[in-house]
């Protein structure tokens, strides 16, 4: 098109890749500690910028009710800047990348879950081109205040002993302290790199406001089997009586799916690094904990 002095200025596409131009990147619930995520943010910059570029530094810092942030960048550092956003790394690093290639049966996986519930709502568990259920499928949905889907599948709730103190909770599968939701989605939510993503879910909710109990958990267990859910997850932890496998639910439940050819995934939980800091230890489960990655997140020290 014409400049001002009647010239004609033409802009190949590799010109318009090398404009740079104000994005915001926004970063979810804010961040109280203002410090850390200046440096959050000034990291993942330089991420996303060429080891021989300018140095780019933060326009403006989103702090007060959400974070984020606005820096100028080229199309491509913003295509980066989605990949190097916090969170999303996990995946690539242990060697299972989100464009992998997945088995054209992997939504015929079930996932069972036992936790505290999920919220049918997220956009992680929308249904969205998802075909009916398996024809295994033998679970139900015993939820009065939400309907599952081709995605949840299924979603039951157990409630023994419990005493007045009940009535602080919805006696439904919904979950209503987060859990349960961030456990189902991290294992087979649609949205983030989740393990399974295509996978069918099934919620079996056993904590509640006040603990989660053993006879929940085993009965969740022996309906989940029933159910044919192909794998267990849970992310339960806590004291309980493992000295003996056949005295601790977690294992008796996990024995009776590797039985029927469901595998269990359990927690190394929360504790340590002390010695003898693990619960879930038995042969026939796999025990997840956490692990270092490839990354670095560089703070002031006070």
């Amino acid at each position: 098109m014409p400049d001002k002095g009647g010239r004609v200025v033409c802009h190949s596409p590799r010109d318009k890749q090398l404009r740079k131009v104000t994005y915001i990147v926004y970063t979810g619930n804010n961040i109280n500690d203002e410090t850390s995520s200046l440096f959050l943010y000034q990291n993942m910059l330089q991420q996303v910028a060429k080891s021989n570029s300018t140095p780019k530094s933060v326009l403006h810092h989103y702090k007060r009710a959400f974070s984020g942030f606005t820096a100028k960048l080229t199309v491509e550092e913003a295509d980066k800047m989605v990949e190097t956003t916090p969170y999303t790394r996990s995946w690539d690093f242990i060697g299972f990348p989100e464009y992998l290639e997945r088995e054209h049966n992997e939504c015929d996986v079930i996932t069972g879950i036992i936790d505290s519930g999920i919220w049918p709502e997220s956009e992680s568990f929308n249904d969205k081109e998802y075909s009916p259920p398996p024809s295994k499928w033998k679970g139900i949905c015993q939820a009065s205040d939400f309907a599952c889907n081709n995605k949840i599948i299924g979603a039951t709730y157990y409630r023994s002993m419990y005493g007045d103190d009940f009535i602080k909770n919805i006696i439904s599968p919904r979950d209503t302290n987060g859990h349960g939701t961030h456990t189902s989605s991290i294992a087979a939510g649609n949205l983030v790199k989740a393990g399974a993503s295509s996978a069918r879910i099934s919620v079996y909710k056993v904590c509640w406001y006040d603990n989660c109990k053993e006879v929940d958990i085993l009965a969740a267990f022996d309906d989940a089997i029933a159910d044919r859910v192909d794998i267990i997850s849970i992310s339960i932890g806590g004291k309980r009586d493992n000295s003996k496998y056949f005295r601790d639910v977690l294992s008796i439940g996990a024995f009776h799916a590797m039985q029927n050819g469901i595998l269990t995934v359990l927690p190394a939980e929360n504790s340590g690094p002390q010695r003898s800091s693990l619960t879930n230890f038995s042969p026939w489960v796999i025990v997840v904990g956490a692990s270092t990655i490839d990354r670095k997140f560089i703070g002031p020290i006070r």
